[in-house]
């Protein structure tokens, strides 16, 4: 059930496409009025006209300003108005300039029709719509990546086992015939391959983790 009308506006450059999503929107039940412009420019020229629009569907690639330049404008001009990408750009750039813009949906120009109007009902009601693939690229976003663990060398394990056996850096050079700076050059990347900061935290988690 909605809780508002919904009062469209279209901003997209391509004629037929322009026209055949002004007819389908402007048939459905939940829309009260839908309109349209070829350019953010215009829409705004238009805009006095048609003062109760809360809903924009926008392109990002129009004749002057960009989509993305106009969701600032346009949200800024119209109180508690909701934008929708509706573009053929599905590259993270984009999308995540124009959610950060202010955009409440991002759809491809592959969605149907139907899906459109599905959108505009979600977010007419408050909530937020993507297309799939763009859904999947913003959770692949900010899903954690896991960490490459780089594996120790031998000659990193040996002076960690020579470390388990309690020797200091000098008998550690002794034992495997090399400087101290050597010894030090070694540590050091070891605490970076095991994320720890001690020689204490080396030993109980190469023992932990079975390292060896």
């Amino acid at each position: 059930m909605l809780n508002k009308e919904i009062h469209i506006a279209i901003i997209e450059d391509d004629t037929e496409i322009r026209n055949g999503i002004t007819e389908y929107l402007g048939s459905l039940p939940l829309t009260s009025s839908v309109w349209c412009a070829g350019s953010v420019e215009l829409f705004f020229d238009l805009l006095p006209e048609h003062p109760l629009t809360n809903i924009v569907l926008t392109d990002i690639g129009l004749p002057g300003r960009s989509g993305i330049e106009g969701i600032k404008m346009i949200k800024q001009s119209i109180k508690n108005c909701d934008v929708i990408m509706l573009t053929v750009f599905n590259d993270e750039d984009k999308i995540f300039k124009s959610l950060c813009a202010g955009a409440s949906g991002y759809l491809l120009k592959n969605t149907s029709l139907v899906h459109i109007g599905e959108a505009v009902e979600v977010i007419a009601n408050g909530g937020s719509y993507m297309s799939p693939a763009i859904a999947r690229k913003v959770i692949t976003y900010f899903n954690p990546k896991p960490k490459h663990k780089e594996e120790l060398t031998p000659k990193e394990k040996q002076i960690v086992q020579a470390l388990i056996d309690g020797l200091s850096y000098k008998m550690i050079a002794d034992r495997l015939m090399i400087t101290i700076d050597g010894v030090r050059y070694h540590i050091k990347n070891i605490y970076a391959k095991l994320e720890v900061n001690s020689k204490g935290e080396v030993i109980s988690k190469s023992i932990k983790n079975n390292l060896f």
